[in-house]
């Protein structure tokens, strides 16, 4: 893909456990037909344990090599993205290129969940009984090409994160970034870098991208190739 191969290493992680992830599992297997979330989707915090993660994060982060420590770091506008980065480039001494204050993330709100609209904060029961046409037409189209009204398709998130790998060319290029940013954004860069289809990629994403887990990619002469997706190792103390 023109833009993100030219980057030396591509590192994402999704942020820390959230409040927002405590309420889905909290309603689950139940008849509830809303998470119960107060807060707009933006302004969901992290809870303590995904405070934790974030920050055992940042020790992976001190421990790698140099020349594998990201020189460039992005996040997803959203709290819970926010504090995941800030937690856990506090947690290393990162130089940045004129910044005696070290590395910082930037923002960037392509990086943004996926916009639910009018399903935002349902369960799948709340789904089929509130909105059952819905339901049937994402039944019909699939996943992977289904917007809710006011809402985003994965198809979408792939249109914006083009843009958004395009610009990284010319910000790093030969750079080694960081990512911090939602599972769906991390599911939809590795069909986007390894150029998957809509069947394989929705085969993939049925597995849940863990809070604060690691997906690498390294430069390899030609283009980038999958070092690890959707690694927990290090938060094995952390409630991974």
């Amino acid at each position: 893909m023109a833009g993100v191969d030219a980057l030396h290493w591509l590192t994402m992680t999704r942020h820390g456990e959230s409040t927002g992830n405590l309420a889905y599992k909290a309603v689950a297997g139940t008849d509830a037909e809303e998470a119960g979330i107060p807060e707009r989707d933006a302004d969901i915090p992290l809870s303590d344990t995904g405070r934790a993660q974030a920050a055992a994060f940042g020790r992976w982060l001190a421990a790698l090599p140099e020349d594998e420590r990201p020189t460039l770091v992005v996040s997803s506008p959203y709290v819970r993205a926010l504090d995941t980065a800030k937690i856990a480039l506090a947690q290393t001494s990162y130089a940045a290129p004129q910044d005696p204050e070290g590395l910082r993330p930037k923002v960037d709100e392509r990086l943004r969940d996926r916009e639910q609209g009018v399903l935002q904060g349902l369960t799948g029961a709340g789904v089929e009984r509130r909105f059952p046409q819905e339901a049937e037409r994402l039944r019909h189209l699939g996943k992977f090409y289904y917007r809710p009204p006011g809402g985003e398709s994965w198809a979408d998130l792939a249109l914006r994160l083009r843009s958004f790998y395009r610009d990284l060319e010319a910000a790093a290029p030969g750079g080694r970034v960081l990512v911090v940013t939602h599972d769906a954004i991390v599911v939809m860069t590795r069909y986007l870098v390894e150029g998957l289809t809509e069947q394989e990629i929705m085969a993939i994403e049925k597995e849940s991208i863990g809070n604060a887990s690691v997906t690498r990619w390294r430069q390899n002469g030609a283009r980038l190739e999958a070092v690890c997706y959707n690694d927990c190792a290090h938060l094995a103390d952390e409630g991974a």
